[in-house]
């Protein structure tokens, strides 16, 4: 007997938040191989070093708010590039339970050596748009982005 297909069913390839996941891992992972073999950082590491480098004393929390990543993530991508000498962490001085987060010279140096090379892949993928596409693609980003988080940018 053949086995009926149920059009409730959930098709994955048909789900954006499925196709615009798989997308966004499959890009990221081209990115994250780059910089893995390069500067031995992992994605999560080098998210959290943009953040930083883009907002110099941010928090771990703020990370995870500005990102979406999981805290534990951030927690351990703090924890290796720490390790790893690119970043430090200053404690707070009206609240000692809190820190700030900055880049070291060598963190700046990594930061200003990958920050190019993401522009170029950003702008090797984006080639396959045009220009109308591109805006057209940001705008439907931002008009997605509003509707899933009415009460604060995710960006």
């Amino acid at each position: 007997m053949a086995q009926l297909v149920d059009e409730a069913a959930l098709r994955l390839g048909e789900f954006l938040p499925f196709r615009l996941s798989v997308l966004s891992n499959t890009i990221s992972k081209q990115i994250a191989d780059r910089y893995q073999a390069d500067f031995g950082l992992t994605l999560w590491q080098w998210r959290v070093m943009a953040v930083v480098g883009e907002m110099p004393g941010v928090s771990a929390s703020d990370i995870v708010a500005q990102t979406a990543m999981d805290k534990v993530a951030v927690s351990r991508a703090v924890t290796g590039l720490i390790a790893q000498k690119h970043l430090e962490r200053v404690v707070a001085s009206d609240d000692g339970r809190r820190s700030h987060l900055h880049l070291t010279a060598s963190g700046q140096a990594v930061y200003e050596r990958i920050v190019p090379l993401a522009q170029a892949e950003l702008a090797r993928i984006a080639t396959s748009l045009t220009d109308a596409e591109r805006s057209q693609l940001d705008a439907i980003l931002e008009k997605l982005a509003r509707q899933a988080s009415p009460d604060r940018p995710l960006w």
